[in-house]
């Protein structure tokens, strides 16, 4: 993710300091995809570029991330700092163009071509019951400390998980396959099992 904190932060220092802060009142407004909360105002506002990039690449993960930040320069009307945005990123892998981070269509959902994670989600969701364990295998790799600390909090196993799956959007291939090695690490009859069915 590290060449994608730099697109981003390469794209908010070029801003001048009235574009900065036009760019933060604007992010606190942009809808944001299912399962992603708002960075708060207080949080928000004070932040320069450097810390207000950790806190999109923490808080969104590089590729969702890149495609705000995209979004937002361009409802600013920075269409070319848009565009240099996403060469950059798509140089550095993060393959940034917001039309590749579009849900699937209803259509494919039910798709055997799923990943695993995606087509036994429900049961994943029901049945896992280490969570901590998985946790601390993406921890660093695919979630960040703060996203870390946010599925830990939730209550029960079930919410743990339901919070971990917010989270899921943003994530690429290689998310889900460290995802699925995690649960045939520490849950291996329920991955046996859910392969069967």
């Amino acid at each position: 993710m590290a060449g994608t904190r730099d697109a981003i932060l390469d794209a908010l220092e070029d801003l001048t300091a009235d574009e900065l802060k036009k760019f933060k009142m604007k992010l606190l407004s942009v809808t944001l995809r299912e399962g992603y909360r708002r960075i708060p105002r207080g949080t928000l506002l004070p932040m320069d570029a450097v810390d207000l990039t950790d806190k999109l690449v923490s808080s969104y993960l590089g590729p969702y991330a890149t495609e705000l930040t995209t979004h937002v320069l361009s409802e600013m009307g920075m269409q070319d700092t848009a565009a240099r945005l996403q060469a950059k990123a798509a140089r550095a892998g993060s393959g940034a163009a917001p039309a590749e981070f579009r849900a699937p269509p209803p259509q494919m959902v039910a798709s055997p071509a799923l990943h695993f994670v995606d087509r036994h989600r429900k049961d994943l969701i029901q049945r896992v019951t280490d969570v901590n364990g998985v946790l601390d295998v993406l921890h660093g790799n695919v979630l960040s400390e703060e996203q870390y600390e946010a599925v830990r909090a939730e209550a029960t196993n079930q919410d743990k998980m339901r919070r971990l799956f917010s989270f899921a959007p943003a994530w690429n291939l290689t998310c889900k396959e460290l995802l699925f090695q995690a649960l045939k690490d520490t849950q291996p009859f329920l991955v046996s099992d859910l392969e069967k069915s």
